[in-house]
């Protein structure tokens, strides 16, 4: 007997302790599992900063490239309009003796003929004669209005332009003066000022080699003021008066694009 109660003693004292043990065992496993869903995630939380790091590094990288892309386009653009401007001026005075070898941008400066197409801008004061050799001080003037433009200070350029048109309003350098005092409103969209200011390239400068950048402009910003049907008018007079240049180019496309 004594062996047998013994054993239902035993079996009597060991049946609670499995009950006992259980319940610290399942707090511990539903400790572990909190731990385990709290470090899953915590890793898909580096995982993620580790791509987004990833993925700025990779912007900075391209916004680098590009920014040393528009400072080598705008260093470019600054040294064309400068050589341009330079080359433009290089015209030999009436009855001097021409250069041997023509300058190189000869090709981009055509003479049209002093007519100004009806239609295209306002009535303006007769031609302008302008001076075959620039008066002292005037080219270090209109170079200094040229630089404000160039650093982008347009007001700043406009009455620089100004300045030197209400100077020297016959000067060598009288048209390409009064086309970048309108390309200075050009850029600002004031264009009702710009307008004007083109215009006056026509009527007053008819034979400048800026003529047809300032037609250009001006079919630009008809077509800004809704007024398509003289864009289209001012844009094939371009066309048909300057055919082969960069500018009648220009215009072609943008009619084919814009639909005019």
């Amino acid at each position: 007997m004594k062996p047998l109660l013994i054993l239902v003693l035993a079996g009597s004292l060991a049946a609670p302790l499995p009950l006992v043990a259980q319940a610290p065992q399942q707090s511990l496993e539903q400790r572990v599992q909190v731990l385990e869903r709290r470090v899953r995630a915590l890793s898909d939380l580096v995982l993620r900063m580790d791509r987004l790091q990833q993925e700025v590094q990779q912007l900075r990288g391209e916004i680098e490239v590009q920014n040393h892309t528009i400072e080598t386009m705008k260093k470019r653009q600054r040294d064309l309009y400068l050589d341009i401007d330079r080359r433009l001026s290089q015209m030999p005075a009436p009855g001097g003796t021409a250069p041997e070898a023509p300058p190189a941008a000869a090709p981009d400066r055509p003479q049209p003929a002093p007519v100004v197409s009806p239609g295209v801008g306002p009535a303006a004061p007769s031609p302008t004669v302008q001076s075959p050799t620039a008066a002292p001080g005037e080219e270090r003037q209109y170079q200094q209005a040229f630089n404000l433009l160039t650093q982008r200070r347009y007001a700043d350029a406009r009455k620089a332009f100004q300045s030197f048109l209400a100077k020297y309003p016959a000067g060598q350098y009288a048209d390409n003066a009064q086309y970048w005092l309108g390309e200075a409103s050009y850029v600002t969209r004031d264009f009702d000022t710009a307008l004007a200011d083109f215009n006056v390239v026509l009527t007053r400068f008819p034979a400048s080699p800026k003529v047809p950048g300032a037609m250009l402009k001006i079919g630009y910003i008809e077509y800004e003021k809704q007024q398509l049907e003289k864009s289209r008018k001012t844009l094939e007079t371009l066309i048909k008066r300057y055919p082969g240049t960069s500018e009648t180019h220009l215009a072609q496309e943008f009619i084919r694009k814009k639909g005019l």
